[in-house]
């Protein structure tokens, strides 16, 4: 469909002519310096990200003295210091280990995921650069684009994971540079149409290798696929299952390439996944984790937001407002998942009534545990962006659509926000363990017996009574302070690893309740990893006077243990943390006509894609079966 274009204009061959060796040998070398210092990467240009990397050393140890202060926040330079962050990981990243999948910034190594690697971080953390206008830093990534990224290694990757971060990177690239050109602007590949082709080529070329991986007996996406053969994999443990989340996580990205090129291909692979799995009438829009690529059924009976089960619930409303609104059924399927989740999941903490997203291990007739991933905390921003549409919320309070259940989704992403704030003010460094448990009643007091859902029949609660529950949350730590009591975390459970969850939710509450509770408490986010999370380098420079010795920031990396002082590192940086975290800080902090809620819609790895209007053929192409009855399942199964 695309022909390629080579961004960079191929070398030419000058006529043979008749030179003394001298003069020619002087040419040479002049041509080889200039191509040199022309070719050079941007880390091989050290004052820049060095600068940056020592002032924003000396910054962080004044971190602490910043709470005295009583002078008007400045969010511009707040924003500023989220893109030094970024620099500086960036830069580090591309001196260690330019190109690779992973990187350790302690040690300063890099390694690929798979033979040849496929620069995961470049990808991933590319539409961040453009939106904080990085011109030289995005110009390095698209030159390693164009020249060395490929799909033909014969291994197996995840399906997920490559859609949401590689298709997902290109796609938001593409947009990004069409429709804001002057983010970061480069050279045009076409006069008039900058960054079009390369994008789009690079993004087709991966989509199409990854349509393999729904060529299964059911349309359930394997788990693992392989690009250079574009034939999907089932997964090597969990009896060949898929996961949920997983499974139905790649249709933003996949709707978007099919407006894109016009081919409904695209559509249709991913839209069919959303059919089968609904035509297992999933119990009050609840999930089970798997799903079998085989015959289309879940496996197991364990329901949980958290890992496997996320964004499952996150794309039903996400593709209702992609296609702005011209597909009603996943409205719906929210709708019902929303009822379920109050249910069934919401509880409230036995001594600060702090709301608690559980999970139901073994089915939703079985036991609540009140176990908390920080993956969950997705939920409370998805929330309000359902009830509002990323309309800011005085706004849509004024609309026709407005209801009593609307308002109540806005109280549980209050209540849900606040809890997963709790995480973070529970720890020793301020930044949140990867998994939280909460004390509860027992048997536990569940939102959706205490307050019932005003959509049933049962009657409901008014605002005014939901607001008494909620109790402010004290920033100093004591026996007394009934919230602490709480919230427990496991010795297995206090690694930190960068996660942008909590900073996601804060970024959507901000954009659209007005509240600046929010941004400050996403600001006490950022210092606690500058503070905690950042890698140190130390240099000393002889001088005639004696030596001098200079500190300075090169990267950040996950803490194996976020609740001691000093914490332990991991020695890794997630890309997510370049692509999501640092992204979502740096949009907390701008305004917020800044890529506006109501104009576009973020994957689950914060990749930015435009809503649109679907036409043509594609359009929702299925419609929900009706759900038996249960004499009339028995009656079935009796013949």
């Amino acid at each position: 469909m695309y022909k390629d274009k080579p961004y960079f204009t191929p070398k030419r061959t000058a006529p043979r002519r008749r030179w003394r060796p001298l003069f020619v040998l002087g040419i040479c070398a002049l041509t080889l310096l200039w191509y040199y210092k022309s070719s050079m990467p941007t880390w091989q240009s050290p004052a820049k990200p060095l600068d940056i990397g020592a002032e924003l050393w000396k910054w962080a140890q004044t971190i602490d003295e910043e709470g005295s202060s009583t002078a008007r926040a400045d969010w511009n330079e707040r924003r500023e210091k989220v893109r030094d962050a970024f620099l500086v990981s960036w830069h580090g990243y591309e001196k260690d280990s330019w190109g690779s999948d992973e990187y350790n910034p302690v040690s300063g190594r890099g390694r690929n995921m798979i033979e040849g690697g496929m620069g995961w971080i470049i990808v991933d953390a590319l539409d961040t650069m453009i939106v904080m206008n990085l011109s030289t830093e995005v110009r390095h990534a698209r030159e390693w684009i164009s020249t060395s990224l490929k799909y033909t290694q014969d291994h197996d990757v995840s399906t997920f994971e490559t859609t949401i971060r590689m298709l997902g990177g290109l796609l938001s690239a593409h947009y990004l540079s069409t429709r804001y050109p002057t983010l970061a602007p480069i050279a045009d590949d076409d006069v008039g149409a900058a960054g079009e082709d390369l994008y789009i080529e690079k993004a087709t070329d991966l989509g199409d290798r990854l349509l393999g991986a729904f060529e299964s007996p059911s349309g359930i996406p394997y788990a693992s696929v392989n690009l250079n053969k574009s034939e999907g994999l089932p997964s090597h443990g969990d009896g060949g299952a898929s996961s949920t989340a997983e499974a139905t996580s790649v249709q933003l990205e996949f709707k978007y390439l099919a407006k894109l090129t016009g081919e409904a291909e695209y559509w249709k692979a991913v839209e069919k996944v959303m059919e089968v799995l609904d035509e297992q009438h999933p119990q009050d829009g609840l999930v089970p984790i798997f799903i079998s690529p085989k015959t289309g059924q879940f496996q197991g009976q364990n329901i949980r937001l958290g890992s496997r089960g996320d964004s499952y619930y996150e794309y039903l409303i996400k593709q209702y407002l992609q296609t702005s609104g011209q597909e009603p059924v996943y409205k719906e399927l929210w709708d019902e998942s929303l009822r379920g989740i109050r249910k069934h999941l919401l509880a409230f903490s036995q001594h600060a009534q702090l709301l608690v997203l559980g999970e139901r291990p073994n089915g939703l007739r079985e036991s609540l545990s009140p176990k908390m991933d920080h993956l969950v905390c997705f939920l409370p921003g998805t929330y309000a962006l359902g009830a509002t549409g990323g309309r800011p919320l005085a706004e849509a309070r004024k609309s026709a659509d407005w209801s009593q259940q609307r308002e109540e989704e806005i109280f549980i992403a209050k209540e849900l926000m606040k809890t997963c704030w709790a995480t973070y003010l529970k720890t020793a460094t301020g930044l949140a363990p990867e998994i939280s448990h909460f004390i509860l009643d027992s048997p536990p007091v569940m939102m959706g017996d205490k307050y019932p859902d005003p959509s049933s029949t049962s009657g409901s609660t008014t605002p005014h009574e939901l607001k008494s529950i909620s109790k402010p949350l004290s920033r100093q730590s004591g026996d007394s302070e009934s919230w602490r009591q709480d919230i427990e975390i496991h010795n297995m459970d206090r690694h930190n690893l960068q996660r942008p969850e909590t900073v996601e939710s804060l970024f959507y509450m901000y954009r659209i309740t007005g509240d600046e509770v929010y941004r400050e408490w996403g600001w006490e986010m950022f210092k606690s990893f500058v503070k905690y999370t950042a890698v140190v380098e130390v240099e000393e420079t002889e001088l005639v006077d004696g030596a001098s010795v200079v500190k300075r920031i090169k990267g950040f990396t996950s803490l194996s243990d976020a609740d001691t002082i000093p914490p332990t590192t991991r020695d890794n940086m997630e890309s997510f943390w370049m692509a999501e975290t640092l992204k979502y800080f740096y949009l907390l902090f701008s305004e917020r006509d800044f890529i506006p809620l109501e104009d576009h819609i973020f994957n689950t790895e914060a990749h930015i894609l435009p809503r649109f209007k679907p036409t043509g053929e594609l359009k929702t192409g299925w419609q929900r079966k009706a759900k038996a009855s249960p004499g009339a399942a028995a009656a079935a199964a009796a013949v």
